[in-house]
Formats: structure tokens, C-alpha cells, sequence
């Protein structure tokens, strides 16, 4: 039998705690076949990206269309995407090869405060991809970017994922991590459904390196396996909870989540 599919389009991450490594983790947590394609060669660990170098947009491309042609997606999850050319690639395969589950991560810098996506890539991911978007997962200082509104107060993530809605996606959940305070709540908001809040309270602990790969690779595993965009969002938020929670001490820095919490003896 078949098992749900799903394709992750990011960077890797030689730290195992983001990127590529950090999605196929979370797909095979979620008992899903996991599929890559990837767009930059990152050497990074907790302490930060000290160096990348990025792939042709063709070979991007040409991966793509090796998973898509023979095995087949449910659904795709893009993360760093590094550059303008290769994100009008990615958006043309999304659209050229029929893909209807797409969950955009959209990455613009490391948890470390280093640059993934350049400066003409933003208008790219805003005017090719997020309109094919069936769920977009800003944090706050991506959704400020995003919307160009300074996004940080509970009124201000409504209006930024309302723009986002507007701009296409089906779906926007602007992440509430960087509100600061004890409460780190989301907003979805929805195309068919209008604004709700994901509510929870802050987990304390430094380790969360990767928590944005790992929500938006379990929104799309849950997408794969024909969940609803919304409920996916949500049934994301809590298995990202158990990853914080689960977070391991690694490195010096800031060490990964861990998405496979579920499967510890």
C-alpha cells in the first residue's frame, strides 16, 4: 500500500536540527514517506550558519519533478529558498505540476539572525508562492516583512494574516512566538472560516532550533494524510508543543526541538 507522500523544498542544516534534516523527521513521525529536494548546502550547528552555498535553480527544478513524475506528492512544505530564481522555480513547479498542498514556510533568517532569503526573493515568494500557498506560517518579524506593517500586538497578527489571506494563501498562521510574556498564542486565519486563535502558554527552556521547520513539515504530513488546512494547523501547534517540550541538549548553542518525541522507549 501506498503511504501518504510529502515533499520538503529547503536547505539543509549539517546540525540535524532544521532545514531538510529536521523535515524528513518530522514526516517520519507522522508515518510519512518523506521526499526532499534541496536548495542550499548549509554548515551551521547551535551556535549559527557559518557558511551555504546554493544549488542551481535548474537542479532544484530537476529534483522536483523526480519526485513529483514517478512517485507523486500529497502535499509540499518549502522552507529556505535562498534566492529570487529559485523561488519563481519552485512556484512554477508548485503551479506547472498541479500540487494543491503547499504549506509555505516563509524563512528570511536563521534563528541566529543570519540571512537565508535575499532581498529580491521577498517580492517573489509574495507575488509567485504564497498565492498557491494553502497555508503560510510567519513568525512575526516575517510577517512584518510579508505585509509591511510592524506586526507585534494580537490586533496587528490579525491584520498581518488577513493579508496574507488576501494575497492568495487559503490559509495564514502568523506564529506568536516573539510577542514575549507567558502566552505564546497563533492566529489562523482562514479563507473559510475567519480568525481563531491557537492558544498556549509558553514552554520554558532554550532549546527550540527548528521549531518553525517542524510545525510547517507537520502541517504539511498532516495535509499528506487528508487532514482539513485548519485542523492541521492545530493538530501541528500541539505536536510542536511535545518537540519543545522534548527539546534536546545538544551543542553549545541553541539546541534543536525534537520531533521525535513520540517514538522515545
Amino acid at each position: 500500500m501506498r503511504p501518504p507522500v510529502a515533499l520538503t523544498i529547503a536547505g539543509s542544516d549539517s546540525s540535524g536540527g532544521a532545514g531538510i534534516v529536521a523535515d524528513l523527521k518530522t514526516f517520519e513521525a507522522h508515518d510519512v514517506w518523506g521526499t526532499a529536494a534541496i536548495v542550499a548546502v548549509t554548515a551551521q550547528n547551535t551556535l549559527g550558519v557559518q557558511a551555504f552555498e546554493t544549488l542551481p535553480a535548474s537542479l532544484v527544478r530537476k529534483q522536483i519533478e523526480s519526485v513529483v513524475t514517478d512517485i507523486g506528492v500529497d502535499a509540499v512544505k518549502t522552507g529556505m529558498l535562498a534566492t529570487a530564481e529559485i523561488t519563481r522555480t519552485v512556484a512554477a513547479c508548485i503551479s506547472g505540476l498541479g500540487i494543491s498542498n503547499l504549506v509555505v514556510d516563509p524563512v528570511l533568517v536563521s534563528k541566529h539572525g543570519d540571512t537565508l532569503l535575499a532581498d529580491d526573493a521577498v517580492g517573489a515568494l509574495k507575488s509567485q508562492l504564497i498565492p498557491l500557498a494553502t497555508v503560510v506560517t510567519p513568525n512575526l518579524p516575517e510577517a512584518s516583512r510579508l505585509v509591511g506593517i510592524e506586526v507585534d500586538s494580537r490586533d496587528a497578527m490579525i491584520e498581518a494574516g488577513t493579508r496574507l489571506v488576501e494575497m492568495g494563501a487559503r490559509v495564514a498562521l502568523v506564529k506568536g512566538g516573539h510577542l514575549g510574556g507567558a502566552e505564546s498564542p497563533d492566529c489562523l486565519v482562514s479563507l473559510e472560516d475567519g480568525v481563531s486563535w491557537l492558544e498556549a502558554g509558553r514552554i520554558p527552556g532554550r532549546h527550540t532550533h527548528g521549531t518553525g521547520c517542524v510545525l510547517s513539515a507537520a502541517i504539511a504530513a498532516e495535509l499528506a494524510r487528508g487532514m482539513d488546512p485548519a485542523d492541521a494547523c492545530v493538530a501541528a501547534k500541539r505536536f510542536l508543543e511535545h518537540a519543545i517540550a522534548s527539546g534536546l541538549d545538544l551543542g553549545s548553542g541553541v539546541g534543536p526541538v525534537n520531533p521525535g518525541w513520540g517514538r522515545q522507549a
